[in-house]
């Protein structure tokens, strides 16, 4: 069983993946493969610096992943550009790992904030979405990232609204409250994850 782990920006989603990593799935991010595909030397950080230019590098020749965001964030057309050279990269990448980590455990969870923009849903067999209330994401996301109001707006502004994730998902999950409340609702998610892997 292969769950599709998706949700807005600053709604919970590593923090839920995590939860069910610690109760026993084997847990693929895809932000995590996506920074092994742009490492040092790799083909698709050449691709990328051909086409955004040498200031997305540090100066050790790493991404600076901030720098490529506050790019393309405002640009949907330059967000574009991005999606075609690094995605289908990502995808070959998680379709290994996701084999691999199904030989170790019953319940995988790929944990893709893109989920549905990409068309990774077909990688899965079913889908769980992490929403949380505007407020909350727009204070989490100022916290977490030090951005202003009007750059946490654009980043939330810039996505697939989470409602539309939530009704193509088979799960969701409300993490706007405590994470007491929301770690409960994902005990109850993982022995339905349990049982439909039997």
């Amino acid at each position: 069983m292969i769950l599709g782990l998706t949700g807005g920006i600053a709604s919970g989603k590593s923090r839920v993946a995590a939860a069910l990593g610690a109760l026993g799935a084997e847990v693929v991010s895809a932000d995590a493969l996506a920074r092994e595909v742009v490492l040092p030397g790799s083909p698709v950080l050449k691709r990328l610096v051909e086409r955004f230019g040498e200031g997305i590098l540090r100066r050790d020749g790493s991404l600076d992943r901030s720098a490529l965001a506050s790019l393309v964030f405002g640009d949907p057309d330059l967000r574009q550009a991005l999606n075609r050279i690094i995605h289908p990269a990502i995808a070959a990448l998680a379709e290994e790992r996701l084999r691999e980590a199904a030989r170790r455990s019953s319940v995988v969870v790929y944990e893709a904030p893109l989920l549905f923009e990409v068309g990774a849903e077909n990688r899965v067999d079913a889908v769980l979405t992490v929403i949380a209330g505007e407020e909350v994401r727009m204070q989490r996301l100022m916290a977490r990232d030090a951005l202003s109001e009007q750059q946490a707006r654009a980043r939330l502004d810039a996505q697939m609204p989470q409602e539309e994730k939530a009704a193509r998902s088979d799960f969701v999950i409300d993490n706007s409250g405590s994470w007491d409340a929301t770690e409960a609702r994902v005990h109850e998610l993982w022995k339905t994850l349990r049982a439909a892997a039997e």
